[in-house]
């Protein structure tokens, strides 16, 4: 009858949903290992290579073309020689064991930080409309300046085919969540085509929410940094209530519900007055998630045998 229909679809649709997740895990964990790699090779290369002043290939073009071209010349010049004494002394055979040597790297390093803070000023009072932080525009520079052309085009293909794949599966996967385990739920009266058209605009709506968090998100001085923020604020939580549901079968669900609400508000607060580093939060969630939701579940089975 209708209503096994109903619950043939709903089942359906859960372990879709499910597997889907289970499927992102088992792609997104690899992936985000070898691009924190990335990140790591890229870093290791510009200790013994020359990184440039700025690396916004766009700012570098607009202020040779103003009236401090000259000056951002000379800042170059200088920069240069800071990072080839830098590249000596790491390259020195005894640097590690030499503590006047490791205290001049602290100082030359102090200095290339400086020598960038004046490039960044340059650029912003010579140039309208440019992006003095180059932060986001390290992996661009170094793809852009040492890989050859074709790699280049197929390493942006496999880019953009990731994004679009990413935020494709991660909306369909909220649209399914919302339609099944909120909308559905509270309706669960109606016929299939009515929950199909239910998901497309709950499709719609997390599609809108996602360019509203992507328009707002170059307000922010570090793109990828903004990214890890948003996931560690709330993967702990998340990571903290797989694991309660894989681990500790006897957790109830009122119990896990308020101790996910209360550890989210706990991440939150630990954010908002920076009380550790962001990476942090993810362990911190997780921890307290779990030893929050034996508490509960332990005062809320009390409370029922009194």
């Amino acid at each position: 009858d209708q209503s096994q229909v109903q619950r043939y679809l709903s089942g359906k649709s859960i372990r879709e949903s499910q597997l889907g997740l289970i499927m992102n895990g088992f792609l997104k964990i690899p992936m985000q290992f070898l691009i924190l790699l990335l990140g790591v090779m890229i870093f290791v290369f510009y200790q013994f290579q020359i990184a440039p002043l700025h690396f916004n290939t766009s700012a570098q073009k607009a202020i040779l073309l103003s009236t401090a071209a000259q000056e951002f010349k000379e800042l170059e010049a200088v920069n240069r020689t800071t990072q080839l004494e830098l590249k000596e002394l790491l390259l020195s055979p005894d640097f590690f064991e030499n503590p006047t040597k490791y205290d001049h790297y602290k100082k030359l390093v102090y200095q290339d930080k400086t020598q960038r803070s004046e490039a960044k000023k340059l650029i912003a009072e010579h140039t309208q409309g440019i992006e003095t932080n180059d932060k986001d525009y390290v992996l661009i520079s170094y793809i852009l300046t040492h890989l050859p052309k074709g790699v280049i085009g197929l390493l942006l293909a496999v880019i953009l085919s990731a994004a679009m794949s990413s935020s494709a599966s991660e909306i369909n996967a909220l649209a399914a969540t919302t339609t099944v385990d909120l909308y559905q739920r509270h309706n669960s009266d109606k016929e299939a085509h009515h929950y199909v058209n239910a998901s497309k605009i709950f499709t719609l709506i997390w599609g809108l929410v996602a360019i509203i968090f992507a328009s707002i998100s170059n307000l922010f001085e570090n793109l990828i940094q903004l990214i890890n923020i948003i996931g560690s604020i709330f993967y702990g939580t998340i990571l903290g209530v797989f694991l309660v549901a894989f681990f500790l079968k006897n957790i109830k669900g009122k119990s896990i519900f308020w101790t996910a609400l209360i550890t989210e508000l706990f991440v939150m607060f630990v954010f908002y007055f920076d009380w550790v580093s962001f990476l942090w939060l993810n362990v911190i969630g997780a921890s307290t998630t779990v030893l929050l939701s034996i508490l509960l579940n332990t005062l809320f089975s009390t409370k029922k045998k009194i």
